[in-house]
């Protein structure tokens, strides 16, 4: 991710009313890189946590897939809902129902990508199609071999 997108989810991550838990493990992370008690990482101003999130040299894989769902939730749900729409899947701006099936019509869910690709920034369709990938690699499997998953050059 740019340093731009990476500040940006890190924001989303901490506007997230739904990530309360993933916020509390970010939180330990912060305070034991910085040897700071864990409730004086939770005072802190969300600009600081921001930073310091983003200076963690890793972070828990729980932490890593909530900054990335947040940041979709956030800021992307213009292409989330394009996507779904191209794949003809019921959705509330992007927010698809857990019942909601998605077909698994490979040629839909190509178009589906063409789609979004025609529209949307490269580096902002790759990282959307990894994290359903990841986050759902059963549903998603077919993502995983289309380039618009990787971005150009890599």
């Amino acid at each position: 991710m740019s340093a731009d997108r990476r500040r940006q989810a890190a924001e989303a991550f901490w506007h997230d009313e739904s990530g309360a838990t993933e916020q509390a493990e970010a939180i330990t992370a912060i305070a034991h890189r910085l040897k700071f008690r864990t409730k004086s990482v939770v005072v802190l101003p969300k600009p600081r946590k921001v930073q310091y999130l983003l200076d963690l040299p890793a972070l828990p894989e729980a932490v890593a897939a909530r900054l990335l769902v947040s940041h979709h939730v956030e800021n992307k749900r213009p292409m989330m809902a394009a996507f779904l729409d191209a794949l003809g899947v019921a959705h509330d701006n992007g927010m698809i129902a857990e019942e909601t099936v998605v077909p698994q019509d490979p040629d839909k869910i190509r178009a589906a990508v063409k789609t979004i690709s025609e529209s949307f920034a490269a580096e902002d369709v790759a990282l959307y199609l990894s994290t359903l990938s990841w986050q759902d690699p059963e549903t998603w499997a077919l993502l995983a071999e289309l380039p618009e998953t990787r971005l150009p050059g890599k």
